[in-house]
């Protein structure tokens, strides 16, 4: 299908960089994605990925508990140093991987 209409459009700079950074290593045209993206729009009747806030783990989301909380958490983890309970950073995050 033959190309003739043309967008004009402002977008956030950074933004824009890092995807032209992932559409390059994919050896596609910003162009191309942007009419990929569209007919999709098209073919779903909509937006064509879900749109949402991203969901932390209520552990790290320091909004949802008190300072007296963080501060608890804290201490639990000086506590677990102090008596020898620690692991490496390599084993915890295998163990968080595997969890998740």
């Amino acid at each position: 299908m033959e190309k003739t209409a043309t967008l004009n459009l402002r977008v956030n700079p950074t933004v824009k960089q890092r995807a032209e950074e992932v559409l390059s290593r994919l050896g596609i045209p910003m162009s191309t994605a942007i009419d990929m993206y569209l007919n999709q729009i098209s073919l779903t009747g909509g937006i064509p990925f879900t749109v949402a806030l991203p969901k932390a783990p209520q552990s790290i989301n320091t909004d949802m508990i008190s300072v007296e909380e963080i501060h608890a958490e804290l201490q639990k983890g000086y506590d677990d140093i102090d008596a020898g309970r620690v692991q490496d950073a390599a084993s915890a995050f295998a163990k968080f991987r595997e969890s998740h």
